[in-house]
């Protein structure tokens, strides 16, 4: 399907955008740092400052989606599934992924892949699942981890003030509704300094001793060297004392953020039900949609895990839902979560479960920049045949 924004910008206008541009906007609304750490997004080939007109978005970088991309007249590729994931030494013409790079670059095609960052992402790719079967959405299934720093350092007093705006200024400080906190009290420190020293108070060789403040408080884990480079920039020492511990691990929940979504359905229905919902909603597959667990169990809190999801059965078992739906479920995961008196879950296909994404990033993409934008309609679900079992093995018993 196409889905072209309706734009105040002129075609002229539009012509100027750049790949970087792009980027850019892809980044803000799904930042790599929510990317787990194996993950690989990003822009994989194409260069930021060559002109943007349209952008195709898919869910996978297969050649079919390539040709389809060219055809269409795309200047850059967004997918959800990097197509380097698994890592790769060289990509000759003769590979399989050499060869769609190298048709990417000829046809001065850029690459763009927005994966696990844009599944922990608010809005991302659980939210448009969760809404897409009627779930109200609420808190993560896994939150992304935000460790807290506590912080404490040393400084002359009549240098404390400016000291404390330099690491409040780099994000220090920010408790909640409030920011720029700490806590203070007076400490005597002394020092000798070395004959190479270059002391900002007393003399090489000579014992001083100061009247300084001891000042404490907490930031972000991830600003930890933002932060430290702020305060030894801002420090009248040479030599700084100062101390981070990490104080405890946080999370970024309160803000929606991380892998899977909880909440309640819009309305209660029984497992039977839910599952035909599921099926009617997402896109139509050969694999379609299978259940486990009671038919007859009502159904009103569920999680949602698009893609890959049976190693949150675990975390599942010890929450308070009523249906998990995911995909690539096995075997074993279930069966043993069922016996252990889990919940009932649902399987789509992996593809299903993630595609209707794609509309959402290119609306956001068209919307913010005034650019065409198509959401190709090749499917990359990889199940090509099912059938139906027919009962012929019991009856040749």
């Amino acid at each position: 399907m196409t889905t072209t924004a309706s734009t105040p910008q002129t075609t002229s206008d539009a012509a100027q955008l750049t790949v970087g541009q792009v980027v850019a906007c892809l980044e803000e609304a799904y930042p790599p740092k929510l990317a787990e750490s194996w993950d690989a997004v990003g822009l994989i080939c194409g260069d930021r400052a060559e002109p943007v007109a349209k952008v195709a978005f898919a869910l996978d970088c297969t050649d079919e989606v390539v040709d389809a991309a060219i055809e269409s007249g795309a200047d850059m590729l967004v997918v959800h599934h990097p197509l380097l994931l698994r890592g790769a030494t060289g990509v000759p013409a003769d590979h399989p992924k050499g060869r769609i790079v190298h048709k990417l670059i000829r046809n001065r095609v850029a690459l763009f892949a927005a994966h696990t960052n844009a599944d922990s992402a608010r809005p991302g790719v659980n939210d448009v699942l969760a809404e897409l079967l009627g779930v109200r959405a609420g808190r993560p299934l896994r939150p992304i981890p935000n460790p807290i720093d506590k912080w404490g350092f040393t400084v002359p007093v009549d240098s404390a003030e400016a000291v404390k705006q330099a690491i409040f200024d780099a994000g220090a400080g920010v408790d909640g509704d409030y920011s720029e906190a700490s806590f203070e009290f007076r400490v005597n420190g002394q020092f000798r300094p070395g004959d190479a020293a270059n002391p900002h108070i007393g003399s090489r060789g000579e014992l001083e001793r100061v009247d300084e403040l001891r000042v404490e408080f907490i930031a972000p884990g991830h600003l930890r060297e933002k932060v430290r480079a702020a305060l030894l920039r801002a420090h009248p020492y040479e030599e700084v004392a100062y101390d981070v511990v990490e104080s405890h691990a946080g999370d970024l929940g309160e803000h929606g953020l991380g892998i899977g979504r909880v909440g309640e359905l819009d309305e209660p229905m029984t497992l039977r039900q839910f599952t035909q919902r599921v099926a009617d909603r997402l896109p139509s597959t050969v694999w379609g949609v299978r259940a486990a667990g009671d038919p007859e169990k009502m159904i009103r809190t569920v999680a949602v895990a698009s893609g890959a999801g049976d190693s949150f059965l675990g975390t599942i078992a010890r929450m308070d839902v009523d249906c998990f739906v995911t995909s690539d479920l096995r075997h074993h995961p279930v069966d043993e979560h069922l016996r252990a008196g889990g919940c009932p879950v649902i399987d789509t296909a992996h593809w299903a479960s993630e595609y209707p994404w794609c509309a959402a990033a290119a609306a956001l993409v068209g919307q913010k920049l005034g650019v065409d934008t198509e959401v190709l309609e090749q499917r990359t679900d990889p199940w090509t045949l099912h059938e139906a079992s027919t009962g012929g093995f019991e009856q040749r018993r």
